[in-house]
């Protein structure tokens, strides 16, 4: 038995007008790529991913390798080769589409396209007297070069075609209903109007356009639903419009987190992901930026110029300007920066405080455990209540392995120390400023790793002398 409905998303063209050797469905605006704002659409009208496929021409290997996990999950990606027009497309996949009793057809460049629009044409093509076609259609207020909506005169709700906007007439370039370019189709008609589509057009191209007259000419039903908002169907044609877009993601996410209790202090001078939450009574600051999937506690400061990306970030967090983290976790009241780098697998615990020009790398620092200047800490575990002084490193790698090193509860790491991994040491140890580690340490030891200190008085002199 044929399955009700699929979705096919057009996403074959280059977009000249871009200026880029990156597929336009491949551009972002508002943290994703306009094709994955269309994909999230039509998933969010609760269309599953094997009944979804994506028609890529230019660009086939970028685009495969944008959708490798949604293809993984189900999503077919069909090769449009030629690229004949938008007619073409659909014929391409046909093999496809035909074991489905309907067909939503929409294009990837237009990121704005919402799922209730989506859910609106298939209900409606469903619906008794159960259309050909079902097209949606805008009236914005400012003129647009889309195609105009022709209707019978005698019953205006049938569509009897779609003229372009290059070769409309004066008269039909006055009308307001335009086409917004996503459709839902029965498949049968479809196939049939697809068989006797033409090029006789100034691009010599298949219009699936031209498909709308052939259906009404053989007395098939066409209809229509208008767009709540007319701004769904804009798509993008050059970088300008694209940060225009951007911009327009960007400003409706601050607005809902606002709105949601978060206070943002310069809405214009952020950028938040689409994913990204934010709990209520958080401050960001200008220039923080919000990157992927994080997730940001309650009652947290953002300071200026941080940058957090797939990062989760526990209630009371204070983060101060210029740090930059990644795929970290940082616990329940704890301090960093300014200038602190997490990288990915950093584990900051409860009330820890990282200060300036400190890094993390798949390490975890316990709780009230301190680094504050100058350090740097990879692969390792450490415990509650250490101090890391200023300076130390955890020499994680001989130069082709990395290894562990464990700091336990309570010691004291003095400036400059140099752990060389793999390396315990015991709970409530010392280890003295300036020394190399090499060994384990107990608990409740002093461990020193320095050469004898030697002095030689006079010989800045000799040396200066001899110099001269």
């Amino acid at each position: 038995m044929p399955k009700p409905l699929a979705a096919l998303v057009l996403a074959a063209g280059r977009g000249t007008r871009m200026k880029s050797a990156l597929p336009k469905v491949l551009h972002q605006a508002g943290g994703r790529s306009l094709l994955a704002h269309v994909l999230a659409a039509v998933r969010g009208a609760g269309i599953a991913l094997g009944d979804i496929a994506v028609v890529a021409g230019y660009g086939l290997d970028q685009i495969r390798a944008a959708l490798a996990e949604l293809e993984s999950g189900g999503l077919q990606i069909i090769l449009q080769e030629p690229q004949l027009g938008t007619g073409h497309a659909v014929l391409a996949a046909q093999s496809w589409w035909q074991n489905y009793d309907h067909l939503l057809v929409v294009h990837g460049d237009m990121p704005l396209l919402s799922s209730a629009t989506i859910t609106s044409l298939a209900a409606a093509a469903a619906a008794k007297p159960h259309p050909a076609c079902v097209l949606a259609t805008a009236e914005p207020r400012e003129p647009r070069a889309y195609g105009r909506i022709l209707r019978n005169a005698n019953h205006p709700e049938r569509v009897v075609g779609i003229v372009e906007d290059g070769v409309a007439t004066p008269v039909q370039r006055k009308i307001r209903e335009l086409n917004a370019g996503f459709y839902c189709f029965a498949t049968a008609p479809l196939a049939a109007a697809l068989a006797r589509l033409r090029t006789n057009n100034p691009h010599g191209e298949y219009y699936l356009t031209d498909t709308i007259a052939l259906l009404a000419a053989g007395r098939s039903l066409v209809t229509s639903v208008a767009l709540a908002d007319d701004r769904e169907c804009l798509g993008v044609n050059d970088r300008v419009e694209l940060a225009q877009l951007d911009r327009d993601f960007r400003r409706r996410k601050a607005e809902a987190l606002m709105r949601a209790g978060v206070t943002i202090q310069f809405p214009d001078a952020v950028v938040i992901d689409p994913d990204v939450e934010v709990g209520q009574d958080t401050v960001l600051e200008s220039g923080v930026q919000l990157l992927g999937s994080t997730r940001i506690g309650a009652n947290c400061r953002i300071r200026s110029y941080s940058i957090l990306e797939d990062c989760t970030v526990a209630d009371g967090v204070l983060i101060r300007s210029h740090c930059v983290l990644e795929k970290s976790r940082i616990d329940a009241a704890a301090q960093l920066g300014p200038f602190t780098r997490l990288r990915e697998g950093a584990h900051i615990g409860e009330a820890a405080h990282l200060g300036n020009f400190v890094e993390v790398k798949k390490s975890r620092l316990g709780r009230a455990s301190k680094a504050n200047h100058l350090a740097y800490l990879g692969d390792a575990t450490i415990g509650a209540g250490v101090n890391i002084g200023a300076g130390t490193i955890t020499c994680n790698y001989d130069g082709s392995a990395k290894h562990p090193t464990t700091i336990a509860d309570a010691a004291f790491i003095g400036s400059n120390a140099t752990l060389v991994a793999p390396l315990e040491i015991g709970p409530g140890s010392y280890i003295a400023a300036g020394s190399v580690i090499t060994d384990p340490v107990p608990a409740d030891t002093l461990a020193l790793g320095r050469a004898r200190q030697t002095l030689k008085p006079g010989w800045p002199s000799k040396r200066r002398q001899k110099r001269d």
